[in-house]
């Protein structure tokens, strides 16, 4: 049977970009079956938006990007053009991709990528469709079901689970019922998969 890890993000998430390809490692190394949840941050539970943080914290974060930055050897630029972003609409074509049974895990990265490292804006459309087709998925067909009832629903039931399972901030990976918060974390969720 395979180990299932619920994966909760946010589709602007610096850190969510950071741990996207030392996740995807995990998934690999231990054939994880993963429920894909994209959420917003998470007012309910204590999360707080950068923009709205004091100065001093929002610089210490660019200090903490620029460390992991260097440590994973991944392109970011510290405070791109278009952020911060609504995720929403990245996360319902993610979602979407992941009811058609497509790499929504993949798409999902690709979609962090294109904010973080090359600038673009991630709201627009055409830039989505792009993305998607980019990594070999029909972003037309994506799009044209981001806004069905069914995505939108799965959208907001996506948050509320995230809220109700314990998340704050993203992102969040839930084991056997044990969160695992922030990519920083993934060495804890690997000794516990190997367990």
């Amino acid at each position: 049977m395979k180990k299932i890890v619920h994966y909760f993000h946010s589709l602007s998430s610096p850190w969510a970009y950071l741990g996207g390809l030392s996740f995807d490692a995990l998934v690999q190394k231990h054939d994880l079956e993963v429920v894909i949840r994209p959420t917003t941050i998470l007012q309910e539970n204590g999360g707080i938006p950068l923009r709205s943080r004091p100065d001093a914290r929002q610089r210490y974060h660019e200090v903490e990007l620029d460390r992991w930055r260097k440590r994973l050897n991944m392109p970011l630029v510290l405070r791109p053009k278009h952020y911060p972003t609504d995720p929403q609409f990245s996360a319902r074509m993610v979602i979407a991709a992941d009811r058609l049974g497509w790499d929504a895990l993949r798409l999902s990265h690709a979609l962090l990528h294109a904010l973080w490292s090359e600038e673009r804006d991630v709201k627009d459309a055409t830039v989505r469709i792009e993305v998607a087709n980019a990594v070999g998925l029909d972003g037309a067909k994506l799009f044209a079901l981001q806004d069905t009832p069914e995505i939108v629903a799965a959208w907001k039931a996506s948050h509320q689970e995230a809220v109700d399972r314990g998340c704050f901030g993203t992102p969040s990976y839930v084991y056997r019922d044990v969160l695992y918060w922030g990519q920083d974390r993934l060495d804890f969720l690997d000794e516990a998969l190997s367990a």
